[in-house]
């Protein structure tokens, strides 16, 4: 007798908004125990060993940790880039009216993670750390409202989904400008004269992708030699790609829906399975509660919900925006807690703020791990809670 299998779940579980923050969890949670086992050894060597090309004229053997977080990384860019462009043209910050919010909640959830963590950690060797609690990871933190269904407001999502947005926004510039350690400006200038040129397909209504994509591919090797991070090559390119306000799907969105299985699916899990395999070690919990660790997580914890509703509340007594439809303060409040969700961003930039620093890259690393949970089991219960007490008071 055959036996046939049901894929349909499984096609339905790909498709959920929260499929991809599940997936980064688990990936999470087996790179935690692979580090923790005999095989993390094994593990480490592995990304620790070099592939590609070196020669006089080309310079492209990198470890395998490299080709992830400045390789396939610059993917995961290109994506946020489009998503932001797009978001410009025609989405929630298409408008001044649309974009107030937003804007001024994110940069409230960008200045007050970081002044809290620059209290704890000036004048010390982890003060370069100031742009890690910054960030919002918009896979898990879009899961997890996705997740609570129509106990949200509809309107809620769309107010986060641009506020990460922003916020990452935010966090290309701060990496772009702050974390470049040399600048070798001919390799730039070669990167700046493909971007124009893409910017001159643009303009010529050049609508094919891969002509883009290919002159994208010598933008990010330029971008790498020139001592900027190679990511923000991904954030160049998208920002050349066309697009419109119609309905009509255009290249940009085209791409944009080419990248998000692979980016969700395949990229973010390999970041979190090559840069959480964190060997837990008796110094890493008392970093918890060093400048660094206090930093780390009351920034993500407690800065970020203060700080978007705060602005948020002044900009909305202010008449300068309104708030989202049928969402109340509380629900605020629980999106700024999911935006404490740093997550992906906010490792990326541990590691280059403590580049050759192991310990200091393990305890932020493990700080950002405890924050993000923190964030987004607060978030969750007190959005639950509000659809709770709605749910009541409407019997």
């Amino acid at each position: 007798m055959n036996h046939i299998i049901n894929l349909r779940p499984f096609r339905e579980f790909l498709r959920s908004g929260s499929a991809g923050g599940i997936i980064l969890l688990f990936c999470v949670i087996i790179s935690l125990l692979v580090a923790n086992s005999p095989l993390g050894a094994h593990f480490e060597r592995f990304l620790a060993s070099e592939w590609g090309v070196h020669t006089e004229q080309l310079h492209l053997r990198y470890s395998v940790l490299l080709w992830i977080n400045d390789g396939l990384m610059a993917i995961f860019f290109l994506m946020v880039g489009l998503e932001i462009k797009r978001e410009l043209v025609e989405g929630e910050l298409s408008s001044p009216k649309k974009a107030a919010l937003p804007i001024l909640a994110a940069i409230g959830g960008v200045l007050v993670p970081a002044t809290i963590y620059t209290l704890f950690n000036s004048g010390m060797p982890t003060a370069a750390g100031w742009g890690i609690p910054m960030a919002t990871d918009i896979a898990f933190a879009l899961a997890i409202i996705t997740m609570l269904g129509k106990n949200v407001p509809a309107s809620l999502k769309v107010f986060l989904a641009a506020l990460a947005i922003v916020d990452d926004l935010v966090a290309i510039l701060v990496i772009a400008i702050f974390y470049t350690s040399e600048l070798h400006f001919t390799y730039l200038m070669y990167a700046l004269g493909l971007f124009a040129l893409l910017l001159l397909f643009n303009r010529f209504g050049v609508k094919r992708i891969y002509l883009y994509l290919i002159p994208g591919l010598f933008i990010w090797y330029f971008v790498h030699q020139s001592g900027i991070h190679a990511t923000i090559a991904g954030v160049l390119v998208a920002m050349t790609l066309p697009t419109t306000p119609d309905a009509k799907e255009s290249p940009l969105e085209k791409l944009e829906h080419l990248l998000v299985k692979p980016v969700n699916f395949i990229i973010m899990p390999i970041f979190a399975l090559a840069n959480t395999n964190i060997r837990f070690q008796e110094e890493m919990f008392y970093g918890l509660f060093t400048p660094l660790g206090l930093g780390i997580i009351l920034g993500l914890v407690i800065g970020k919900p203060v700080g978007i509703t705060v602005i948020s509340w002044l900009a909305v007594k202010l008449r300068l925006c309104t708030m989202p439809d049928d969402a109340t303060w509380f629900h605020i409040i629980g999106v700024g807690f999911l935006a404490g969700i740093g997550f992906t961003m906010s490792i990326f930039i541990a590691l280059l703020s403590f580049t050759g620093q192991e310990l200091l890259m393990a305890e932020a690393k493990f700080s950002v791990l405890v924050a993000s949970v923190l964030s987004g089991t607060l978030g969750a219960l007190l959005l639950s809670r509000i659809a709770r007490k709605a749910n009541g008071k409407s019997r």
